[in-house]
């Protein structure tokens, strides 16, 4: 996973020499390492590398690293305390460092829902930021929608459609802060590999006005399997 986390960073990075434009398209590029937990093992957790551009494969300005521990209530309510860092890049200047740095720490609970074909996956997050040293609330809700294509279950060689929205609330004005839909084709090769490939719309809200961007997404997950773990189906979901 490090020559894959290796290879989305060169990417970015060599496309951030494109000439300084503002774009209408950018680019989320994801790379996610995943140990669920099941009947067997209830203690799981995720690694994840996410690097964004302002531009279509170009003008890089964003990363952010993060890992958390999971454990399963059961099959279908998962717990999880995670932490990352964020750092915010002017992709005209890379040199001149940061424009703005964050650390966050989180605490998650996931309900997931099987409905024989459908597959939905209910996430409410309570964030703790420090954004340049000051600290701020937040408070997330996602709906994610899965659909298999191919298959009854979300197995290997399955195609599959993912679609979800996200809300995002603080206890500072604008309360309402951003909202986040998304769309993407996915396909599961194996036990271990799943590819995403889609279109995700952020839209910010200030106290004043909103503005919002779409972006390429491109999502690969690394599931590891642990011998003798027990049965079950898991949701290829993005974990940002």
């Amino acid at each position: 996973m490090s020559k894959i986390y290796r290879l989305l960073t060169l990417l970015m990075l060599v496309s951030s020499a494109v000439c300084a434009q503002d774009s209408k398209t950018g680019t989320w590029g994801i790379a996610t390492v995943v140990l669920p937990g099941d009947s067997s093992h209830k203690w799981g957790g995720y690694s994840e590398l996410q690097l964004r551009a302002n531009g279509a494969f170009s003008q890089f300005q964003y990363y952010e690293a993060k890992a958390g521990i999971s454990y399963d209530l059961d099959k279908n309510f998962i717990a999880l305390f995670g932490t990352g860092t964020y750092h915010t890049y002017d992709y005209t200047d890379l040199s001149a460092g940061p424009t703005t740095n964050e650390f966050r720490i989180w605490e998650q609970m996931t309900v997931n829902q099987f409905l024989y074909r459908l597959k939905f996956e209910h996430r409410y997050r309570i964030e703790q930021r420090w954004v340049n040293g000051d600290y701020r609330n937040r408070f997330r809700y996602r709906l994610n929608m899965f659909i298999p294509l191919n298959n009854t279950k979300i197995v290997a060689k399955t195609w599959f459609i993912s679609v979800f929205d996200e809300v995002f609330f603080n206890n500072k004005a604008p309360n309402f802060e951003r909202n986040r839909i998304s769309a993407a084709l996915g396909y599961q090769f194996d036990k271990k590999w799943i590819l995403q490939a889609g279109w995700i719309n952020q839209r910010n809200y200030t106290v004043t006005q909103s503005s919002g961007k779409n972006n390429i997404m491109l999502m690969l997950m690394y599931r590891i399997n642990r011998k003798n773990a027990g049965e079950s189906e898991h949701i290829p979901t993005t974990t940002d």
